[in-house]
């Protein structure tokens, strides 16, 4: 895909790996627009990349709708959008954050597939789908269970579109990071492993992760990358 003049829809771009990739796609001629609750910080991230906000909450489908009737024909959706709520075993956790946590994560990255997929379709020009799952997904650790059930769905959503949207010369890729320079791992209590701890600079940035993502859409139109893992190496994983 040549990414010149493209529509393409980030959620999640107020900060983080979304900002990034927001960044690396304006950087190479897309139209970009971000979405995110806080109109605030969208704002803000906007301005510095060259993209332009919708305030909207993923788990909301007619937030969804109001997305897709603002930018029209939309080229790449990428679903970055994601919470940590609560880590925490799942004996502690109410029904509200269980609840939330796959929402966020999961049903609203869905529901957003749903529309780009029936677009993409319809209007049969190809399109690109882009998930951002976690390693959680692959492993397994105290704590994350919920939050990994949530990302694991993606995964596993993301293949079946795949093979879904492969006819009509539609791409899906799920990408799969670990430790990144984010709020996230700050929020998660990753210790020194958030945007300015010890482990900083050798966890992914926003926007290493936005050229990778880049990179997949800009394969050659008979290629797809249908998964993606990346983690840095300063992170010890023991398959389980």
């Amino acid at each position: 895909m040549k990414l010149k003049n493209k529509k393409v829809v980030v959620t999640g771009g107020g900060s983080g790996y979304g900002k990034g990739i927001a960044a690396a796609l304006a950087a190479a001629g897309a139209k970009v627009w971000i979405t995110g609750r806080d109109g605030a910080k969208l704002e803000l991230a906007a301005k510095s990349v060259g993209a332009t906000p919708i305030v909207a909450d993923v788990t909301r489908g007619e937030d969804w709708d109001r997305v897709f009737k603002t930018v029209g024909a939309v080229d790449v959706l990428v679903n970055n959008a994601g919470a940590g709520v609560k880590i925490a075993d799942v004996s502690e956790q109410s029904d509200a954050e269980i609840a939330e946590s796959v929402a966020v994560n999961l049903t609203g990255a869905i529901m957003g597939c749903a529309r780009a997929a029936k677009a993409m379709k319809a209007r049969g020009k190809g399109g690109a789908i882009v998930n951002v799952s976690s390693v959680c997904a692959q492993h397994a650790w105290p704590g994350w269970s919920v939050y990994t059930a949530a990302k694991a769905g993606l995964l596993k959503f993301s293949h079946g579109l795949h093979v879904e949207l492969r006819p009509f010369g539609v791409k899906v890729t799920c990408v799969i990071p670990s430790w990144g320079r984010t709020l996230f791992n700050r929020a998660a209590k990753i210790a020194g492993a958030s945007e300015d701890g010890t482990l900083a600079k050798k966890c992914i940035a926003p926007e290493e992760l936005g050229a990778i993502v880049r990179g997949i859409l800009e394969q050659p139109d008979h290629l797809t990358v249908p998964e993606l893992t990346v983690q840095p190496m300063i992170q010890e994983i023991n398959p389980m």
